[in-house]
C-alpha cells in the first residue's frame, strides 16, 4: 500500500464525514503520521460516537466505499477500493465520548486538515491494545519516541494501570528515557 493511496482515502474520508456534519477524529496510524510520527501503512481509522456509526457508513458508502460487516462489535469498516477505513466506537472497551472528540486537535493529514486524537489518547489507545495475543512493543517505540513530548505519559499510566502488557511498555519507555513519569502539566509548570 502506498502512502499516497492512503493520505487520498484519508481526505475522501475526511471531507465526506465534514459535510455530513459527522463529528469524529482521526486515530491509530495517520493520527500517528498527522503527529510527526512514521507513516502508516495500514488502514484509516477513525473514532466516532457509537449513535453516529450508522450515518457515517451511510455517506460513506454513498461517496463509492464499499461497506463490510466485520465480526467485531466495537467498530464496522468500509473500504475504498482496496484500503481498509475503520469506523471506531468502542476502542478498547472504552466508548468514543464527546470529551475525547473535544480534545483532537485540528491538524494536516496529508492534503486534508482533520481533528487528530491527541497524542496521551493515541499512546493510550495503541498501549491498551497489548495484550497475551499481541504484545510486540516494536510498532510502538518509534510512534512514543518520535511523539514524546506531546504525550502525558502520567495519564497514559493511569489511563491503562489495569494492563500488565501497558504497565511493562510504559516501564521500557521510561528505562530508555523516552517517557517521563512527571505529569505534562507539572511539567509546564516547572519550565
Amino acid at each position: 500500500m502506498r502512502e499516497k493511496d492512503l493520505l487520498q482515502t484519508i481526505t475522501r474520508v475526511v471531507n465526506t464525514l465534514r459535510h455530513n456534519g459527522i463529528r469524529f477524529a482521526v486515530a491509530g496510524g495517520c493520527a500517528a503520521y498527522a503527529r510527526g510520527g512514521p507513516p502508516s501503512e495500514h488502514d484509516v481509522d477513525v473514532f466516532l460516537k457509537e449513535g453516529d456509526v450508522a450515518a457515517a457508513r451511510t455517506a460513506l458508502v454513498e461517496a463509492g466505499m464499499m461497506p463490510v460487516d466485520p465480526p467485531e462489535d466495537w467498530l464496522t469498516k468500509v473500504f475504498d477500493g482496496e484500503l481498509l477505513v475503520d469506523l471506531i466506537f468502542n476502542p478498547n472497551g472504552r466508548p468514543v465520548t464527546d470529551e475525547l472528540l473535544d480534545r483532537a486537535e485540528t491538524l494536516r493529514v496529508g492534503p486534508a486538515e482533520a481533528p487528530v486524537v491527541t497524542g496521551t489518547d493515541l499512546m493510550v489507545d495503541k498501549v491498551l491494545v497489548l495484550g497475551p495475543h499481541r504484545c510486540d512493543f516494536t510498532p510502538l517505540l518509534p510512534i512514543a519516541r518520535e511523539l514524546r513530548e506531546q504525550i502525558d505519559w502520567a495519564e497514559v499510566a493511569e489511563q491503562t494501570r489495569e494492563s500488565p502488557y501497558a504497565r511493562a511498555f510504559l516501564n521500557l519507555v521510561r528505562e530508555l528515557g523516552i517517557a517521563e513519569s512527571r505529569p505534562q502539566s507539572q511539567r509546564r509548570r516547572e519550565d
